[in-house]
């Protein structure tokens, strides 16, 4: 055999070897000690974020809308900064929500104790069955992006939680408890916040002229829905300016709660802008996402977000994801199509959302942008 031959062959063995050592996660590279970027996470110049010492996104504030004033006499009023929020910015900061402090500390640092485990124990949860009740991972499609991002998670399917409980993790101790105890009360707050969304958007009548079984009729459909878990680690990154913890995207669910930690790294686009959204102690980011989008005909649009990485700390977030149930067909409400704002969106589902991002990377609004009518 030539030395070129042989050449050939031991580098393509090693790019081999690298690529199973990028599939085990950012965290076992970083227990490694490397102090470079490895080119797998290294993007596009033009893709790369614009790191500069003084934040021109800092005086950013998120809408903000107070969960106490929806649930109050001044709920009218509320609804249109709620709907003025999901129009203009796709985001709003939610305050007083309800959920105790101790719950929240609870989930994120159970979940920074489970990043905390040995690879081997955290590998026990690795899989590439994206219905699996859970799953760690890294990147956001492992089996497809041409570029990885710096992030690893670790995936918990919430509903119904007696046939998922079994399958989740029994380390770090706290975890379960942690996580049923978390996704009960957003789940909680969830179908609270789509109530407040029907309501502004016309489909329900405003709490005190409306019949309660009218109201039930509509949320009803919402109560069995999908939730997913997905507690996102960022660790510290050599040279940040180089890659993203995740590249822009929109989520495809109904709705996000978001919760960070005290490290700030989310961006949303807006106005053409990349802004920092400053973490609130104690507070949900919540997002509209595709489903939204879709069921509401355009009228609330979901929008791009990103996650920077810093070069000093790691960064924990919480995402709690709902839709409706993975069954269910989405599709815009028939009582928002007329003459004047025709249907704009195929129906959908999660089968056609789970074999699209099987077969594609999830980047920007690719997914919903094939759900569009032209």
């Amino acid at each position: 055999m030539s030395p070129t031959i042989v050449l050939e062959v031991e580098t393509r063995f090693e790019e081999e070897e690298r690529l199973d050592e990028f599939q085990k996660g950012v965290k076992h590279l970083c227990e490694r000690g490397i102090t470079k970027v490895p080119r797998k996470y290294i993007l596009p110049a033009l893709e790369r974020p614009i790191l500069t010492k003084k934040d021109d996104a800092t005086n950013f504030k998120l809408p903000v809308i107070d969960f106490d004033q929806l649930q109050g006499p001044n709920r009218v009023h509320a609804l249109k900064s709620l709907s003025k929020a999901c129009e203009e910015y796709g985001f709003f900061q939610l305050i007083n929500h309800g959920i105790a402090c101790q719950s929240i500390v609870d989930m994120i640092e159970a979940g920074r104790k489970f990043f905390e485990l040995s690879f081997e124990e955290r590998s026990k949860y690795m899989s590439k069955d994206l219905r699996a009740p859970v799953r760690y991972g890294t990147s956001f499609n492992q089996n497809k992006d041409r570029v990885f991002c710096w992030r690893d998670f670790l995936k918990l399917d919430c509903h119904p939680l007696s046939d998922v409980l079994p399958y989740w993790p029994s380390s770090p101790t706290e975890l379960r408890q942690a996580a049923v105890n978390y996704s009960e009360k957003t789940r909680f707050l969830y179908l609270m916040i789509v109530e407040a969304i029907l309501e502004s958007l016309g489909l329900v009548e405003t709490t005190k002229d409306s019949d309660e079984n009218d109201s039930d009729d509509h949320i009803k459909e919402f109560r069995d829905g999908s939730q997913l878990l997905v507690v996102n680690c960022y660790p510290s990154c050599p040279e940040p300016d180089l890659t993203l913890g995740i590249p822009p995207h929109s989520d495809y669910g109904f709705l996000t709660l978001l919760l960070q930690d005290e490290v700030k790294g989310l961006q949303i686009q807006h106005e053409t802008r990349w802004v920092t959204v400053e973490p609130v102690p104690n507070s949900f980011v919540i997002n509209v996402g595709d489903h939204l989008e879709i069921f509401s005909n355009g009228r609330y649009k979901s929008v791009l977000h990103r996650v920077l990485v810093n070069s000093l700390n790691s960064r924990i977030s919480i995402a709690s994801l709902h839709s409706l149930p993975f069954e269910s067909m989405i599709r815009p409400s028939p009582k928002l199509i007329n003459d004047a704002n025709p249907r704009r969106y195929k129906d959908t589902d999660f089968a056609s959302f789970i074999e699209y991002i099987a077969s594609h990377e999830h980047r920007s609004k690719n997914f919903l942008e094939s759900r569009r009518l032209t």
